[in-house]
């Protein structure tokens, strides 16, 4: 009973195993199925997506073909309607050629010049406008400072010309200068390189020469003579040697008296061949000037301006003290006092600045530095000053006429005036024939040919008046 039992038991357990395993596996192939079927329905989704995406691209490229076919025909047409105008332009400029009776070439230069005609005009609005602007705001400063620096220097002005007198202690001394036959006065000019003028003024005798360094020489030798008593040519030999040297002493005391006064012996050295050239300038005069007085005078003006303006004076000084330093070789070296003084400093060591403004005070070079441009200003307040220089009448006169011939010869001017001994021209335009423009061209061009032309001392200032009048009568 019990084996019977007992297999009955394994053959049931057995039986429920099975049936299990056929659910597991019933249950899993259901699954399975379910995992396929959703796929094959997912793969038919993508698949309608990328049909319909295929459709829309497919559509996008026929709108696409479409639009370039439009935009070659659209270029098409451009293209036509550019030769038509192209065509029409031409047939245009024809018309207007014979219309206008000129060429393309001919109408391109009448509208150029009608451009640069209203360009100058615009510039020269443009410029007087600038200049206004720069008379307003620079004129009062320049005053202040030019004026505050004359203002602190008096000098005094003294004439000489290229004649020393000398008073004879008797009327007998004539004789004796002149020698017997005439052999002093003879040896006395071939020694000294003066002429002695013995006339018949009472007690008087004269020296004559252009170069006053000479000059001085045989004043100082005839003095010495005079003196002593003994004239002969072998005394007049000795004579002058000692009064040649003593000139030389004088010359460089000068010079170093010139350095001291203007400051310049503290602050730099200078070579000893320029301070004897600088104090030869003290028997030179120009327009009656003592040069070497204007050098001094320059000096202080040129170092005030420099102090107020707020630039190192040392410089400036030195550049106006020396700026005429060329006038003491001029009548041996060719060429201008500038250019000569310029190259004697630049050859004894002085800077490039110093130079250019020795080279530059007469403009005949371009003034490129503010020490050369104080320097000009200096040289034209101590040379312009009332009493400072003096000219001869005849050319004075000269000038005045040429100064009217100058303005007269622009188209519109009537009158001119040479006013204030020459040193301001009113030029009388007539105002329906010049405008305001004009008037300012008139007045630049006069002060460039003045500039060019002449020789001045200072400056000359060129007005051009433009007056309009309306006159009616009432009756």
């Amino acid at each position: 009973m019990s084996r019977t039992g007992s297999g009955r038991m394994g053959i049931a357990q057995g039986t429920e195993t099975g049936s299990s395993l056929l659910l597991a596996a019933g249950v899993l192939i259901g699954a399975l199925v379910l995992v396929l079927a959703a796929g094959f329905l997912m793969l038919r989704q993508r698949r309608a997506e990328l049909d319909r995406r295929e459709e829309r691209l497919t559509s996008e490229l026929h709108r696409l073909h479409q639009h370039e076919d439009e935009l070659a025909a659209r270029a098409a047409d451009s293209e036509r309607v550019r030769a038509e105008l192209a065509g029409q332009g031409v047939q245009n400029r024809l018309l207007l050629e014979r219309t206008a009776g000129l060429t393309a070439d001919q109408a391109r230069e009448e509208i150029v010049r009608a451009a640069e005609s209203e360009a100058r005009r615009e510039a020269a609005l443009t410029v007087r406008e600038i200049e206004r602007r720069a008379v307003d705001e620079g004129e009062g400063r320049a005053r202040e400072i030019i004026a505050a620096s004359i203002q602190r220097l008096a000098a005094e002005h003294t004439t000489e010309t290229v004649v020393t007198t000398l008073r004879l202690p008797s009327e007998d001394m004539k004789g004796r200068v002149i020698g017997r036959e005439g052999r002093n006065i003879r040896a006395f000019e071939a020694v000294t390189g003066v002429n002695l003028i013995v006339d018949d003024t009472p007690g008087l005798v004269q020296l004559s020469c252009f170069d006053p360094v000479r000059r001085e020489s045989a004043r100082l030798t005839l003095e010495a003579l005079l003196v002593d008593g003994r004239i002969h040519p072998a005394r007049i030999e000795e004579t002058h040697e000692r009064s040649r040297a003593e000139v030389g002493r004088l010359c460089v005391r000068a010079g170093e008296d010139a350095l001291l006064t203007v400051g310049i012996g503290a602050s730099g050295e200078m070579s000893p061949e320029l301070v004897r050239t600088l104090g030869t300038l003290r028997y030179r005069t120009s327009y009656g000037q003592n040069v070497l007085g204007h050098l001094v005078e320059s000096a202080h003006l040129a170092g005030m301006m420099a102090a107020e303006l707020g630039v190192d004076p040392e410089t400036v000084r030195r550049a106006a003290l020396l700026h005429d330093i060329g006038k003491a070789l001029s009548h041996r070296v060719p060429g201008s006092h500038a250019a000569i003084g310029a190259e004697f400093a630049r050859r004894h060591g002085e800077a490039e600045e110093v130079v250019h403004a020795i080279a530059a005070h007469h403009g005949e070079i371009e003034a490129k530095t503010v020490e050369a441009v104080l320097t000009q200003a200096a040289d034209a307040c101590s040379a312009g000053r009332p009493g400072a220089r003096k000219e001869s009448v005849e050319a004075y006169v000269r000038r005045l006429e040429r100064l009217e011939e100058i303005a007269l010869a622009h188209d519109g001017v009537t009158k001119v005036y040479a006013m204030q001994a020459g040193r301001e021209v009113r030029v009388m335009v007539q105002p329906e024939a010049v405008d305001d423009v004009r008037a300012q061209e008139i007045a630049r061009e006069v002060a460039r040919q003045v500039r060019e032309e002449l020789t001045y001392p200072g400056q000359i200032r060129i007005t051009v008046v433009r007056e309009s009048r309306a006159t009616e009568v009432a009756r």
